[in-house]
């Protein structure tokens, strides 16, 4: 069994509660309150900064040319592609303010901070990797039961649900694996840790943004 596949396993109990959580639900109906919406999109603004940063140190400290070009990749599509997004809500929304970190993001961009900046490589691509495959899966599943008429978050669905980011998962799913192969067991327990540590802050950040998490 790959080193994923063991992964995943662990935190499906952590997926399994995202899928269910009142955000999720809410935002595969269109019934999510806008003011829930445009807090993540503001939080997830800061997230996006720091992801394209740590994703820029991971491919700085990896031996790999081509795992290093991949994760410049990662780091560009971090700022230029989801950004693009968010831009376009901020628009709709008419969002100019640049409001404060919440807790749960604060700690989740440091979370990946200090294990992208303190442990080794593979470690960081693990911790990394939540931000990548439990998007998609939850872009898959909102779109198998997503209520498409009228539903003003179908281009969020749309940008997470679709192939082109599919295939930036698949990538970061497959050098994780290659990179597992190649460390000790104690490392892959390192790896796996990180991956689920990672895993709880996703339910953690999107949990926040249901309740306007403040300070």
């Amino acid at each position: 069994m790959k080193w994923s596949e063991k992964a995943w396993e662990e935190i499906q109990p952590i997926y399994n509660n995202i899928i269910k959580m009142p955000f999720i639900q809410e935002l595969a109906t269109g019934t999510l309150d806008v003011e829930k919406f445009k807090y993540y999109l503001q939080q997830d603004a800061h997230y996006l900064e720091y992801f394209a940063r740590v994703l820029a140190v991971i491919s700085a400290k990896t031996r790999d040319v081509d795992t290093m070009l991949d994760f410049i990749r990662f780091s560009e599509g971090a700022i230029v592609v989801e950004r693009a997004l968010h831009d376009s809500y901020f628009k709709d929304y008419n969002i100019s303010d640049r409001v404060a970190m919440s807790p749960a993001c604060n700690h989740y961009v440091h979370y990946l901070q200090s294990t992208v900046y303190m442990a080794d490589s593979a470690v960081g691509m693990a911790a990394v990797l939540p931000c990548f495959w439990i998007y998609k899966k939850v872009g898959d599943y909102i779109l198998s039961i997503q209520k498409k008429e009228n539903n003003q978050y179908q281009n969020w669905i749309a940008a997470y649900a679709g192939e082109e980011f599919g295939l930036l998962v698949n990538k970061a799913v497959s050098i994780c694996d290659e990179v597992a192969k190649n460390s000790t067991p104690s490392q892959q327990q390192c790896m796996t840790e990180a991956f689920i540590t990672a895993s709880r802050l996703e339910f953690i950040f999107w949990d926040s943004a249901y309740k306007l998490e403040k300070w």
